[in-house]
């Protein structure tokens, strides 16, 4: 039994393991668990405009090495992860979030709400909706134009339009897809974020609809020594980390 890293150790065990071993399996369900941990991440709003979809089927993953342009983290993977953005879920989320908000709060005249639950239902019921709607790129550019103005005079939220809030979705992602690789180190397993990928054929093999995006494609398994390719660079702490 791999007795598990703690947060430090975990972060300096993980690498991005490009050869796997054949011989030694993971688990499919401790991989499940990893990704039960990556949905606790923090992510923008609590929308969880995410979607983790595990290849554990043989057939599926050889069908993905070439869509993975056959890196070696793919093909010699036991099983892959592929991190979806569902932007286009947002509505589905904002209705999920005020139903939570519902098991929170007894039901209430609105006179008689708190101050609290008065601003989370604004938050989710009118400011998210206004945030993420758009029409063709048209509703953005208006909202953005706004915001501008506002931003003159005080403070504003400015990434409004329709491609800042993919960005906005797509770093929540990230986070959570950093989240399952620090779990996956944790217990002693590898991975391999892949983001050279060919994104329109893994859409179409896993069925996703038109406004699901890939975020990137994470190889799983066992490293061996040859699949970390060299020691760990890290350009000079004091150029990328500055205190003010």
């Amino acid at each position: 039994m791999i007795e598990e890293k703690s947060v430090s150790d975990a972060i300096n065990y993980r690498r991005s393991v490009r050869v796997y071993d054949s011989e030694k399996a993971i688990d499919t369900e401790k991989v499940r668990q990893c990704i039960k941990q990556a949905v606790l991440a923090p992510n923008s709003s609590n929308m969880q405009l995410w979607e983790f979809h595990h290849i554990v089927s043989e057939s599926i993953k050889n069908k993905m090495i070439p869509y993975c342009f056959d890196q070696n983290a793919a093909k010699t993977a036991q099983q892959l992860v592929v991190v979806v953005v569902r932007k286009d879920l947002w509505k589905k989320r904002v209705k999920a979030n005020l139903k939570h908000v519902d098991s929170l709060y007894t039901s209430k005249p609105k006179s008689e709400r708190s101050s609290r639950e008065k601003v989370i239902r604004n938050y989710y019921g009118k400011l998210i909706p206004f945030t993420y709607a758009d029409f063709l790129g048209i509703f953005g550019w208006l909202k953005y134009f706004m915001v501008t103005l506002i931003g003159l005079f005080r403070p504003m939220y400015r990434e409004v339009r329709n491609k800042d809030m993919r960005i906005v979705a797509h770093k929540s992602a990230g986070l959570a897809a950093q989240t399952f690789m620090l779990s996956m180190a944790a217990i002693g397993y590898d991975t391999c974020p892949m983001e050279g990928t060919d994104t329109s054929r893994i859409k179409r093999l896993l069925n996703l609809p038109f406004g699901a995006e890939i975020n990137m494609v994470i190889g799983c398994g066992i490293r061996k020594p040859e699949g970390v390719y060299g020691e760990r660079f890290r350009v000079p702490f004091k150029e990328v980390c500055k205190e003010w």
